[in-house]
This record gives C-alpha cells, sequence and structure tokens, in this order.
C-alpha cells in the first residue's frame, strides 16, 4: 500500500509539472511571430534533437536503456502525438487560442471514454465529477471570447484533442515506458512542415522563442505527461493538460498585456480549486487504503 500511495503521488508530481510546462506553449508561440509552417518545422526539429540526444545520454551515459519506440505500441502512440502536433500548429494558426484551449480541454473526456470502453476503467465519481466542474470552468474561460467562421480550426483542435486522449490509453493500455515517443515522432509532422515551406525558407521573426519552446518546454512537457500513465489512471493523466487552459490566458496577459474578462479569472479559480481538490482527494482514499490494509 506503501508503494500504491508513493506512486501516485509521483505521478501528480510528474503530470502537474508537465502540464505547468505545456502552458507555455502558446505563448512562446505567439511570441516567435512566424508563418505556421516555419514555426512547425524550427519547433520540431529542435524537439526531435533533444529526444535523441537524451536517448544517447540515458542509454549510453547513465546505463538505462531506454526504446525510443517500445514496439506495436509504441509506433501507435508515436502516431498519435504526430498527428497531434501537426493539428494543434494547424489550429493554433486557424482560429482563437480561446477555441484551442476549450476543445482541448476535452482531452480527459476522450481519455476517459476510451480507457471506459476498451481497458474497462470506469472513472471514479469523483473524477466524473471533477471533469464536469472543469468542463464548466473552461466554458466561462472562452464564452466571452469564442468567435464563429473557424470550422477548420476548430476540427484541428478537436481532431488534437482526441489524438491526445487516445495516446494517453494507449499507454495506460502497455505500461510501457513512452517517454521519448512524443518527442522523436515530432519528425514525423516536421518533416511534412518543411515541405510546405515558403521558397525563400523559414519566416520567423523571432526565432529564439521558438527554439525554447521546441528545446525546454514541450520536450519536458511532453515526457512528464507521456510517462504519467504508468501511475495513475488515463483520465487522471488527461486533467493535467487541462493546466495549460488555466495557465495559457495568464502568460499571454503578463507578456502581451490581454487582461481576462471576469468570467475568465472565475473560471480559471474554479479548475484550479477543482483540480487541486481532486488530488487531495485521491491522496486521501490512499492513505485510508494503507490505514485499513
Amino acid at each position: 500500500m506503501i508503494d500504491a500511495s508513493n506512486r501516485h503521488r509521483r505521478g501528480l508530481i510528474l503530470t502537474g509539472l508537465g502540464g505547468l510546462s505545456l502552458s507555455f506553449d502558446i505563448p512562446l508561440l505567439r511570441a516567435g511571430d512566424g508563418e505556421i509552417w516555419s514555426v512547425l518545422a524550427l519547433r520540431c526539429a529542435c524537439t526531435v534533437a533533444v529526444s535523441l540526444v537524451a536517448w544517447v545520454v540515458l542509454n549510453r551515459l547513465l546505463k538505462k536503456p531506454i526504446a525510443l519506440i517500445p514496439g506495436w505500441a509504441g509506433l501507435a502512440v508515436g502516431l498519435c502525438y504526430g498527428i497531434n502536433t501537426f493539428t494543434f500548429l494547424i489550429a493554433v494558426f486557424n482560429t482563437s487560442t480561446a477555441n484551442v484551449v476549450f476543445i482541448l480541454a476535452f482531452t480527459s473526456m476522450f481519455a476517459a471514454l476510451l480507457s471506459w470502453i476498451f481497458l474497462g476503467e470506469r472513472p471514479s465519481n469523483a473524477t466524473l465529477l471533477t471533469m464536469a466542474i472543469m468542463v464548466g470552468g473552461v466554458a466561462l474561460i472562452v464564452s466571452e471570447g469564442l468567435e464563429s467562421g473557424h470550422l477548420f480550426g476548430d476540427l484541428m483542435a478537436t481532431c488534437s484533442a482526441l489524438m491526445l486522449g487516445t495516446a494517453i490509453t494507449i499507454s495506460r493500455a502497455s505500461n510501457r515506458d513512452m517517454g521519448l515517443v512524443p518527442l522523436v515522432t515530432a519528425a514525423v509532422p516536421g518533416l511534412a512542415a518543411l515541405a510546405l515551406l515558403p521558397a525563400g525558407g523559414l519566416v520567423i521573426a523571432h526565432p529564439e522563442w521558438i527554439m525554447l519552446d521546441g528545446l525546454i518546454m514541450i520536450p519536458l512537457a511532453f515526457f512528464l505527461l507521456a510517462t504519467g500513465p504508468r501511475y495513475l489512471s488515463a483520465p487522471e493523466v488527461g486533467m493535467f493538460y487541462l493546466l495549460e487552459t488555466i495557465l495559457a490566458p495568464i502568460w499571454v496577459w503578463m507578456v502581451f498585456a490581454e487582461v481576462p474578462g471576469n468570467r475568465t479569472l472565475l473560471g480559471g479559480f474554479i479548475l484550479v480549486l477543482a483540480l487541486i481538490g481532486h488530488s487531495l482527494w485521491q491522496m486521501r482514499v490512499a492513505r485510508r487504503q494503507l490505514v485499513a490494509g
């Protein structure tokens, strides 16, 4: 029981840090001020480079063997993350930030539904209630900013959320170390972006911000979030992706002076309380099981 409690606590810490890192993604993409395919190509190139360096360090220097793509499950997860990277960037450039973060909030819903269908993992009542509260909080955040006429971008964001939920579920089912999979498979959308570059090559006003995103923030976020399913259920991991929804508007407000409305602030407050409350509840249940044992 002690081991189970420690594993759950470790999962909460890893996925929490991963969600925090992910929250800087959209602000850094906006700070780069570039053309869509240029941004995608540079971001993916940096991410793949980091994954290869990490793989060499882990296998050769630290003697901790880890596969870049562990078997067929790794290929399936890699395909999901590759499509997610592609569709996410397209969504960012074709619809409002509010639309993207709202739709991505359904990652946890997709993960819960797929885990229930394919893994038989019925979410606890507490998890279902927390997800319902979170969706309500997200709805408040974007209720002032949802725009019409961005159907294509909204569909791409929906596809991105579905791919994330699927990747989480497959990772959970395989119980394999998928830490490097979402990083190395960024090569797929990266190669596609290279083929679509403008005639003059990369067009990015501030490439340093895109490099910071691709070299540090995204690899760290996806490594931690991809490791999370080894310790937590798929719906719990999916909920930590919502930290981007909570924090990204705050970073945009601080950097670009876009002041959130009152409903946005209220929705963020609800989301934070729901996420903290759910984590504390899970730890309390683990402690009760430990005492009972």
